[in-house]
């Protein structure tokens, strides 16, 4: 995953979908704790996607 812009920045650090999903399913025991871990972390605004995601609406997911 990409780092913050700056050291110690309340920004939310951006990564690609791809990124996102392999380091929560490192930790995750099911795929729908991935999804779950996911939604809620793009949601929340504790992380931002760059790439073909960025500007997806996440609201009927």
């Amino acid at each position: 995953m990409a780092a913050p812009a700056t050291l110690g920045s309340t920004q939310a650090p951006e990564t690609t979908l791809l990124e996102l999903v392999q380091a929560v399913s490192e930790v995750a025991r099911t795929d729908q704790e991935v999804v779950a871990t996911v939604l809620h972390m793009l949601r929340s605004g504790r992380v931002r996607l760059c790439g073909s995601f960025r500007d997806t609406l996440l609201q009927d997911a």
